[in-house]
């Protein structure tokens, strides 16, 4: 398949041109909430694909030092919302097992949680800093997951500007499973949040509470407690940013089908490579362009002051 270029009309940098449908019965493994272009109505988004990671501000439509965050599950919910990454337009979905719709049993989540657009967890690498401690923890096949400490309760679908501020790694099932923590652009506490030690400083506990979280919440499906690389530890913001960057550049490598010539030529895991191709190549007239590459800052600044820098990707 041949993919053309196309200039950044063709993807969404914030939600003020889009708006979110319900489709399907709610509670249902039919429901589906589908993004569409707010003008048109008819033209579907995908949440993963067609929104560009780093946020632009819709009045001057230039590049902030924001990244979008789509949220999948509110906080102070259950229900395991997901994008699906396999469907066409990746609408958000209920997430299923056996035909039956699946929650978290621990019981509500306390952040909302969601994920990067233009992200994703190669299956084929094996990130360094984990390999020595956790041989084999391939990324999970899956744009990369966020964790979002701020007040506001945000619907699924819906996108924010958010800060990043640090990030862990858990490790699921012998997968590297990324949890990147951030903080909503316009929330009373970004100001005084720009880094992870700032996190802990200002809200004590926040972090443990966090991990604990992770390592716990599949107990109670009887499975085992999750476990972490890099000693259990929150790496900080400018760690954060090069494992984005990474999975941005995983996405790129994706969507142009680089990863599918590579395991042809190396003669991949079918396992994995059925994970691949199983992946939704809808709406992928290559966005690759799209991605803003400015200079990084080397720290946010407060809400509401002049910075065009934005993250470099």
């Amino acid at each position: 398949m041949v993919m053309k270029a196309r200039n950044r009309s063709g993807s969404h940098g914030s939600n003020t041109s889009l708006v979110n449908l319900a489709e399907g019965p709610a509670d249902s493994l039919d429901y589906r909430i589908k993004t569409v272009d707010k003008d048109s109505k008819s033209k579907v988004v995908s949440l993963w694909h067609d929104v560009s990671l780093v946020h632009i501000d819709p009045a001057s439509n230039l590049p902030t030092p924001y990244l979008n965050f789509v949220c999948e599950i509110p906080k102070f919910s259950r229900k395991k919302y997901e994008i699906a990454t396999g469907e066409e337009g990746n609408p958000i979905k209920q997430d299923s097992k056996k035909g039956v719709l699946r929650e978290f049993k621990k019981g509500d989540i306390f952040f909302n949680y969601g994920c990067f657009p233009r992200t994703w967890e190669d299956p084929t690498f094996i990130h360094p800093d984990i390999a020595q401690d956790n041989p084999g923890c391939r990324g999970d096949n899956d744009p990369l997951d966020v964790c979002d400490i701020g007040m506001r309760i945000v619907k699924p679908g819906e996108i924010r500007p958010v800060k990043v501020l640090g990030i862990i790694c858990m490790i699921d099932e012998g997968e590297t499973d990324w949890k990147v923590v951030v903080i909503d652009a316009m929330d009373k506490w970004a100001p005084f949040l720009n880094d992870i030690k700032d996190v802990e400083k200002n809200l004590p506990g926040q972090l443990e509470a966090i991990r604990e979280w992770f390592r716990t919440y599949k107990m109670a499906d009887g499975k085992p407690p999750n476990t972490f690389g890099l000693d259990e530890k929150f790496m900080n913001r400018k760690y954060a940013m090069e494992v984005i960057k990474e999975c941005n550049g995983a996405w790129k490598d994706l969507i142009t089908g680089k990863v599918e010539r590579e395991m042809k030529q190396h003669g991949e895991d079918e396992g994995i490579s059925q994970m691949v191709r199983k992946l939704s190549k809808s709406n992928l007239l290559s966005m690759v362009e799209d991605e803003v590459e400015p200079k990084v800052p080397t720290s946010h600044q407060d809400v509401g002051q002049d910075d065009d820098e934005a993250p470099s990707f």
